[in-house]
Formats: structure tokens, C-alpha cells, sequence
């Protein structure tokens, strides 16, 4: 028997025309704070999924190149078309421009490339999610965003996710949607609960778990990933619900923060010293690290323990 990877199941809630706004995950994680700093030029996200709208107005110019590796459109591995939408939306939560219309990414000048690894139906091969790995690996891509799992454990498929972490590759895997809500089960999806991953699980927009959300002690953080207002087929726009949709949250923030620290330290950062990063910005929302991880993203985390840190100083200070 053939053995595939899915999309991870996710829920489209809404389909519309035309938006103009910063959606409510992107303002959540506090991405908008930070753009001054960083809105991720010169970083390079491979996003793994179903393909990708190519001439959607918010992406069309943030796109640098792809590959197909499914059947679709007979195998041509020119043509990535996205005729699912879960990738056109994960991308345009990424990156999708700053331009005062549609949405507008977490990092809104990354670069993507698009590697469809998912056909039509949501449904791939190893082989191809394999490959796609291993171009991104070879197109020297910063960071892999994979919003796709299964339930088998396949050696070869972990393999290449340890190639991709050997070359200081960050790979950004969604938990999966099998939970209920309590910590007390363990919701297993592959590629997810590989430890050399960062998995992420979900929240709703009022910072609460999400009961979708799979637990288990490979889950890294959490992100928003109910109502997701992003990019859609035919150049429209869609919330969708899922880890799918929390996962190019963090994908777009490593982002921001490896153009950040690559300047402040002057040099590149290994994966691990970006993974350490990351999770220095994150705030315990006070659920089981099962569910939440290391807890919610909060960009600016670091700039206010700062702030309360020299709070403290000055008012030591004046009792002096």
C-alpha cells in the first residue's frame, strides 16, 4: 500500500472578495511592533504545502521561485499552482506585502518559495515531501514551514529533517488537529513529534487552547490559529482554523528574528541559538506544557522583561 501525508484537517470558515486590515493573529503575536526592526528581508521560508496563488496581489512579488513534486498538471515541475488554498494561505500569513490593501504577513518582505509537495486533494507522497526537503535544503532556504503530518513515523522522511537541521535550516511543523482538549492524552502527528522540529500547537484569538489543538511533549509554543484571516484562491481571502494556520505564525516570525539577530550579532546564528531566541519571546498562558509548550509568541516578551528589569533597577536606585 502507497503511503501518503495529508494536509493536517482544518476548517475554512469564511470566504471574501476584498480586506483591508493587519489580521488579529498578526497584531496577537505582536509582529507590527517590531517592523521597524526587522520585516525579514533577505530570509529565505520554503513553505511545503499544496502550492501557492501565484498572481494573488498580496504574494505575487514575495515569491522568488518554486518546484512541483506532486501529479498535478501531469507532473510539471514548473508549474505550483495552488488549486486547494490551504498554501496560498499559509503564505500570505508569512509574507504577504505591506501595501495598505488585502492583509499583510508576519514578515512582509521574506522571500518564498514555494514547493508543492501536496496535490489538489491534500494529499502527498513521502517521496515528495522528501524532496521538497531536500531542494529546500539545496536552494540554501532559511527556514521550512510544513503545515502537513500523518501518523506513521517514517525514517527516511525524519532523515531529511535531520539533513535540513545539519545545515542550521530552522524546520516549523504544525502539531495536528486530532486533540480534545485535555492534557492528560497524547494526539501524535508526524512530522510534529520529531524532536529536531518546532512543533506548534494552537490558540483562539482570545488567547484560550485550542481544542483541536494535539498535546504532547514534543509541542514547542502556540500561535493563533482560529478564525486566520489570510490570502485565498483567485485572489480573495479566507479564515481558515487549524495548527495549519498557527504554524506560518511562527514560520513568519523566525523570520523577523533571525534578520534581527544575524545583525545584532553580527553573524549567523546556528538553529539552536534561533530556536533559544524564539523561545526567550514566549509568555506562559498558564495551561500544561502538553498543550502550550514554552507558551504563546509574544514578539516584543523580551523588550518588556526588560523594561520591568530596569523598572526595578531605578526604583532600587531611589531607595538608596
Amino acid at each position: 500500500m502507497e503511503r501518503k501525508l495529508h494536509l493536517i484537517p482544518y476548517q475554512v470558515n469564511a470566504v471574501v472578495e476584498a480586506v483591508s486590515e493587519v489580521p488579529k493573529g498578526i497584531e496577537l503575536i505582536a509582529a507590527p511592533k517590531i517592523w521597524e526592526k526587522s520585516k525579514g528581508k533577505g530570509i529565505t521560508v520554503a513553505i511545503l504545502d499544496t502550492g501557492c496563488d501565484v498572481t494573488h496581489p498580496d504574494l505575487s512579488e514575495r515569491i522568488i521561485g518554486g518546484r512541483n513534486f506532486t501529479g498535478d498538471d501531469n507532473g510539471n515541475p514548473d508549474v505550483y499552482t495552488d488549486y486547494n488554498g490551504h498554501g496560498t494561505h499559509v503564505a500570505g500569513t508569512i509574507a504577504a506585502v505591506h501595501n495598505d490593501t488585502g492583509v499583510v504577513g508576519v514578515a512582509p518582505e521574506a522571500s518564498l518559495l514555494i514547493l508543492k509537495v501536496l496535490d489538489k486533494n491534500g494529499s502527498g507522497q513521502y517521496d515528495w515531501i522528501i524532496n521538497g526537503i531536500n531542494y529546500a535544503v539545496e536552494q540554501k532556504a532559511d527556514i521550512i514551514s510544513m503545515s502537513l503530518g500523518g501518523s506513521e513515523d517514517v525514517s527516511e522522511l525524519h532523515q531529511a529533517i535531520q539533513n535540513a537541521i545539519a545545515k542550521q535550516i530552522l524546520v516549523v511543523c504544525a502539531a495536528g488537529n486530532e486533540g480534545d482538549g485535555q492534557d492528560s492524552s497524547n494526539e501524535l502527528a508526524y512530522p510534529a513529534c520529531y524532536n529536531e522540529v518546532i512543533s506548534v500547537g494552537a490558540i483562539n484569538l482570545q488567547r484560550r487552547s485550542s481544542e483541536f489543538s494535539n498535546s504532547n511533549n514534543e509541542v514547542d509554543l502556540v500561535a493563533p490559529g482560529e478564525e486566520i484571516l489570510s490570502t485565498y484562491l483567485k485572489g480573495k481571502y479566507a479564515k481558515l482554523s487549524g495548527t495549519s494556520m498557527a504554524t506560518p505564525h511562527i514560520s513568519g516570525s523566525l523570520a523577523l528574528i533571525k534578520e534581527i539577530a544575524n545583525k545584532n550579532f553580527e553573524r549567523n546564528l546556528t538553529e539552536h541559538e534561533l530556536y533559544a531566541q524564539l523561545i526567550k519571546r514566549t509568555v506562559p498562558l498558564g495551561n500544561s506544557p502538553k498543550l502550550e509548550g514554552n507558551g504563546l509568541l509574544y514578539l516584543t516578551a523580551e523588550d518588556c522583561l526588560s523594561d520591568v528589569f530596569n523598572q526595578k533597577i531605578s526604583a532600587q536606585a531611589l531607595k538608596l
